[in-house]
């Protein structure tokens, strides 16, 4: 049997896991199969977290394409000395003047927004491409998740049918008068415990495919799965060394830095005062004459030197590049201990496997034994105690394995299956 495919509940579970069998079958009556993994993460490119990262690209894409307008001139019409007391009564000396304006920008302001606005989108890519990254790792946890909740409920579905097969030998021996009837109390408990561990191993699967399809963004729920990812995981050859400064974390905070240097120089430069040059056409009507005029203006920096936002920009410039130094040491730190864990995820599963092995023996031995009267029903049940947390052990060191693996995926911008993330 294989743990992804799931198994139905045993005729003989709790009233509990009945209910909530019903309420599964009658809440995925519209749901659907989760495709494998690449498939998945294909398709579910329009999720919200990745559509949120794109939008952010767009906006900055915006602000870089605002950060080329130059500023708009101005025309200006006035009209003097008319309609006022003698001799300025009517308009016989009026004064018409039109004007056009230009505000000329000084100290190569506009090339440091355009640099700035680039800076920006190349951020918001970088940004992006860890987000993505992170997508990945996430949803690949997430589908381990759900996959790894299905065999969790097949192993206590297996320690269920155990402790009934149990309670029914242990009741016998009662019934023949060679065992206490406190024996067979001893593994009627121990089945309501199993019973127990069902229940909520079928509640926290129906918390883990909520949690996959809400990742995705998927309206209609999943209800299983097509593919084994751990099965996948083992399969696919270890990443090998990683370079933590090519880690999308570290190249995203290192965008982040220059876009933010970027900001600091645009800053600085618009603390340049700028000219406005005029020039413009007089209409004299008492002179009936026209005259030419131009004009250059130039503000004085008394008040308004910007140093309010250069100390800003400067202070969002310096916490960028204690961010970097944060996410190269824990790029490096984050690369060697999922090395590490790796290797030692791998030898435990090893380990697991052979001590399942040994439990199922130990197990297979104390029924025998049991049953021919050899031995107490408090062997047996230690022994299936002890099987039921070896298959677990297996399961929980597969998944380690699994989480190790992808964090190395994640760290070199790849996928758990090795593909490159787009």
């Amino acid at each position: 049997m294989k743990a992804f495919r799931g198994r139905l509940p045993h005729c003989a579970v709790s009233g509990v896991v009945v209910a909530t069998c019903l309420l599964a079958v009658a809440g995925t009556a519209c749901a659907q199969v989760a495709p494998p993994y690449a498939t998945l993460l294909r398709q579910s490119a329009d999720a919200p977290r990745l559509a949120l990262s794109e939008a952010e690209i767009r906006r900055a894409e915006g602000l870089s394409e605002q950060a080329r307008a130059r500023p708009n001139p101005s025309v200006s019409l006035m009209t003097e000395n008319v309609t006022g007391s003698s001799p300025y009564r009517g308009f016989d000396r009026a004064e018409t003047t039109l004007q056009y304006n230009h505000t000329l920008e000084l100290g190569g302001k506009r090339d440091a927004r355009i640099e700035a606005g680039e800076a920006g989108v190349t951020a918001s890519k970088a940004r992006d491409q860890d987000a993505r990254a992170a997508y990945a790792y996430d949803l690949a946890l997430a589908y381990a998740a759900a996959e790894a909740a299905d065999s969790r409920i097949a192993l206590a579905q297996d320690e269920v049918e155990e402790g009934e097969a149990d309670l029914g030998a242990a009741r016998a021996l009662v019934d023949a008068g060679k065992e206490a009837r406190l024996r067979a109390l001893q593994a009627e408990t121990s089945l309501n415990e199993a019973k127990a561990a069902l229940d909520l191993a079928n509640a926290n699967r129906i918390a883990a495919f909520a949690r996959l399809s809400a990742l995705t963004g998927s309206q209609t729920p999943f209800a299983s799965l097509a593919q084994s990812v751990l099965d996948l995981g083992a399969k696919t050859p270890a990443v090998g060394p990683v370079d933590p400064l090519a880690s999308p974390y570290y190249l995203a905070a290192q965008a982040e830095r220059e876009a933010a240097n970027r900001r600091l120089n645009a800053e600085q430069r618009r603390a340049v005062p700028d000219v406005t040059a005029s020039i413009g056409v007089r209409r004299l009507e008492y002179d009936n004459a026209t005259a030419l005029l131009g004009s250059l203006s130039l503000p004085l920096p008394i008040f308004d030197r910007n140093r309010g936002n250069i100390a800003a920009s400067r202070a969002e410039a310096d916490a960028a590049q204690a961010k970097l130094a944060m996410a190269q040491n824990d790029a490096r730190a984050e690369a060697q201990a999922s090395a590490a864990q790796l290797h030692a995820a791998t030898a435990r599963v090893t380990a697991a496997l052979g001590a399942q092995a040994t439990a199922d023996e130990t197990y297979r031995l104390a029924r025998i034994a049991y049953e021919a009267g050899k031995s107490s029903i408090i062997e047996l049940l230690a022994a299936r105690h002890g099987l039921a947390i070896t298959r677990g052990g297996v399961l929980d060191a597969r998944l380690a394995a699994f989480e190790a693996r992808a964090r190395l995926a994640r760290l070199t911008g790849s996928t758990i299956t090795g593909d490159p993330i787009q």
